[in-house]
């Protein structure tokens, strides 16, 4: 067994020593939530998002990918197009804290060692996992916190397009949908399985979704990669 974490930890050296491409930076935009409270609208950012980004460029078609995004997700059925929203009026807002772990796809080769002005769209994929608070709402529409939280897994629908605008620096534009395996979330089902019968609501076939629409800028460092091994 010693032997065995030895020729492990001598391939991730090995690994290491062909220098890759990271890139560090920030998340900054808007969030909407799509569910059973408030708007319809799939994408329309209603309150501020941030975060940070960090990337692992594998090769010039496709990175690892990590970020932890922080924001206020908010519900307000007299924002709804739909008029039995706008008669009940019930709203909500749930603070979440999003990680995401996946992998970046280009459209075309983004090399940032070639010398030249990079520039492509990009997709992006993965796993989610959002901390929120639990909720209902009462007999009469009255917001009710259960004084608990859960933690929403999903799955991240990314589209964005990024450009080199320095040699170490990278701005980017994204729309990303989250669809989540939760139906909590505007607390239209709530948490404790006792209050489940007396204050669910909405359509429970169908999970809650958020969105981040923004920009990212990151920095790149790291030396020449050998793109050879994986």
């Amino acid at each position: 067994m010693r032997y065995f974490f030895i020729i492990v930890l001598s391939l991730i050296t090995i690994q290491l020593s062909h220098a890759q491409t990271y890139e560090v930076g920030v998340f900054a935009g808007g969030s909407n939530f799509i569910g059973d409270v408030g708007s319809t609208k799939h994408i329309s950012p209603n309150k501020p998002a941030i975060g940070g980004i960090f990337k692992w460029n594998r090769s010039a078609r496709h990175s690892f990918r990590f970020s932890l995004i922080y924001t206020e997700l908010e519900g307000i059925d007299s924002n709804s197009d739909d008029p039995r929203r706008k008669e009940r009026d019930y709203k909500f807002n749930n603070h979440i804290i999003e990680a995401s772990l996946g992998l970046e796809f280009t459209f075309f080769d983004f090399n940032l060692h070639n010398r030249k002005t990079n520039a492509t769209p990009y997709l992006y994929t993965g796993i989610t996992v959002a901390k929120h608070d639990n909720f209902h709402f009462g007999q009469n529409g009255q917001f009710v916190n259960d004084n608990t939280s859960s933690l929403a897994y999903g799955i991240p629908m990314v589209l964005g397009y990024k450009h080199q605008i320095a040699s170490s620096l990278i701005l980017a534009g994204e729309i990303g949908a989250r669809y989540t395996f939760t139906d909590e979330i505007d607390g239209s089902v709530p948490d404790a399985e006792e209050l489940f019968d007396r204050f669910a609501f909405g359509n429970t076939n169908n999970n809650d979704w958020y969105v981040f629409t923004g920009i990212t800028l990151t920095y790149t460092f790291g030396k020449t990669p050998c793109y050879c091994i994986f």
